[in-house]
């Protein structure tokens, strides 16, 4: 039996992977009609992705950009417009880091690192204005924008720095009926976080100290971003969801 589409036109940036995955393969088993699916290197696990969004009946589209360039941030767009002439939901997940002190981040690192994560997704998010009507903006954060990590490098500044544009833009864009929110996901075990040094015992600390008594998964994270594309969270604009089992309360 095919799945009833509902139309709706969504971009994932960093979706080939770990929550960008699971979060474009849940948008196409809801119904998502068409999901352009942005990546930088590694074309084996897209075209996967791809393929667990067409079992769902959706059509998917890879797009390849570094967003760390506008120039390519505007191709994205181009390919968008191009592929769908329009957008429903945008959701943020793309992001590096060098997972090393911040005090031995080099500048290059600091400001490479604040421009995939914070300064495209401020990029993005003007491009959708004008293709938007009555739109969805989810960002990826995480708990080190507001408490220090061991090892997080300038990732947690740069989850402070996307937190702040989403409140701005929340308020700035909920008047054009554009709906702009964040998650801020707790430990999740993606592919990224298994080049943090010294994970195992990370993990097991976590875990530990998590009330949920586990480490979270990024379908865990996907959820709530569905959560927030729906007309259920229709008022809640420019905030941040914690979702971490509770670890952030102890």
């Amino acid at each position: 039996m095919t799945k009833e589409r509902n139309g709706l036109r969504a971009l994932v940036t960093g979706g080939s992977r770990g929550i960008g995955r699971a979060i474009s393969v849940r948008l196409a088993a809801e119904g998502a009609s068409t999901i352009v699916v942005n990546y930088l290197e590694n074309d084996t696990e897209a075209h996967r992705t791809r393929e667990l969004i067409e079992q769902e009946g959706a059509v998917c589209v890879l797009a390849k950009a570094n967003l760390a360039h506008p120039a390519e941030v505007d191709g994205l767009f181009q390919e968008v417009q191009e592929t769908s002439g329009a957008l429903d939901i945008f959701v943020h997940c793309a992001a590096i880091t060098a997972f090393k002190p911040l005090k031995n981040i080099r500048s290059n690192q600091w400001d490479l690192i604040m421009n995939v994560n914070a300064r495209s997704f401020l990029l993005c998010a003007q491009k959708c204005v004008p293709l938007m009507k009555e739109g969805r903006i989810v960002a990826i954060s995480s708990l080190g924008s507001s408490r220090v990590i061991p090892d997080y490098g300038a990732l947690g500044p740069t989850k402070a720095a996307l937190e702040a544009t989403v409140r701005y833009l929340g308020a700035e864009l909920a008047p054009s009926g554009i709906r702009v929110n964040a998650v801020s996901g707790g430990f999740i075990q993606t592919d990224s976080i298994r080049k943090h040094p010294g994970l195992d015992s990370a993990a097991a600390l976590i875990s530990s100290r998590t009330p949920a008594g586990r480490l979270g998964t990024p379908e865990d994270i996907a959820g709530v971003v569905m959560f927030l594309l729906s007309p259920s969270a229709s008022w809640i604009c420019g905030q941040t969801i914690i979702a971490d089992g509770g670890l952030s309360l102890l």
